[in-house]
């Protein structure tokens, strides 16, 4: 296996060190509504043992429609202080994908000012295929100390993008499926088209992962980006439909050492929605602006 980053660890690693007092495990998993799984009551059949349950959908902003955007650190502090995190503590997060959802609760953990956060390289599928301990008692946490200091440079807002856009100077670079970023598959979410940022490039993070839901090795992730045309040399905001996935986007290109990164919260979710903001699709795309 080639090189790989820094902000993953092994399932072996994770069952030598389950009982530290200075490690917290968190279950991030996530779904789409299509999808008809409820993550939190699959965490309670079956999880890592010790592990909570951390959902990103309730612990974020309630105020705004948009799924999952950032809370204040404030709120963030609260919520995580609630499942036993404090400062100082190293956070394992996996999800029941492999890859999908655990990234964005890396990010926002690192957005929130924590540096000694990872992902569980392979996630559940992989602990489980390799027959690993599992529980279903769901464990009471001691309430924790946490403080939470809002890395304001990690998060791009409708605004940023726009100007990425009008002036070309940022490149976009979008998570979803080639589909929905050429307008010819609908989104999951109704009443959003799709299409894609003018001028953004595509690269559909299912690319960056094996088939074993670990993350691909540096000159793997580096050549994918160079194929969808990204210079690496150039800063980038992430997106996708909605800002979970666009993390798998940001922890591929910080693998790779790309330094000059934003991720878009709102994504397409928030893009699409909004009145005026400009959309390219292939013409005639049935699920574009313009189509069915």
């Amino acid at each position: 296996m080639g090189e790989r980053t820094k902000w993953l660890v092994s399932t072996q690693w994770l069952e030598t060190h389950l009982d530290s007092p200075d490690v917290v495990v968190l279950d991030g998993s996530w779904y789409l509504p299509h999808e008809q799984r409820d993550p939190e009551a699959e965490y309670r059949a079956e999880h890592i043992p010790g592990s909570f349950y951390f959902d990103m959908d309730a612990i974020a902003d309630l105020s705004t429609d948009l799924p999952h955007m950032l809370p204040t650190a404030s709120d963030f502090s609260a919520a995580v202080q609630t499942l036993g995190i404090s400062d100082g503590q190293k956070i394992v997060i996996y999800d029941g994908v492999g890859l999908r959802s655990s990234p964005r609760i890396w990010w926002t953990f690192r957005t929130m000012g924590v540096q000694d956060v990872c992902i569980l390289d392979g996630g559940l599928p992989k602990w489980k295929a390799e027959g690993r301990p599992l529980s279903d008692l769901v464990p009471t946490p001691h309430v924790g100390r946490f403080s939470a200091r809002l890395d304001h440079g990690s998060v791009r807002s409708y605004d940023d993008v726009l100007k990425a856009v009008n002036t070309q100077a940022i490149q976009i670079v979008d998570a979803r499926s080639e589909e929905r970023w050429l307008g010819q598959a609908p989104e999951p979410r109704p009443n959003i088209p799709s299409g894609r940022f003018p001028g953004s490039k595509n690269v559909p993070f299912p690319d960056l992962v094996d088939e074993n839901g670990c993350l691909r090795d540096i000159a793997a992730l580096r050549q994918r980006f160079i194929d969808a045309g990204v210079d690496l040399d150039k800063p980038v905001i992430t997106s996708c439909g909605s800002g979970a996935t666009a993390a798998i986007l940001t922890l591929a290109l910080d693998t790779i050492g790309h330094g000059q990164l934003g991720l878009y919260d709102g994504s397409w979710a928030e893009w699409a929605s909004r009145e005026g903001s400009p959309i390219d699709c292939e013409p005639g795309a049935p699920f574009g602006p313009n189509g069915g």
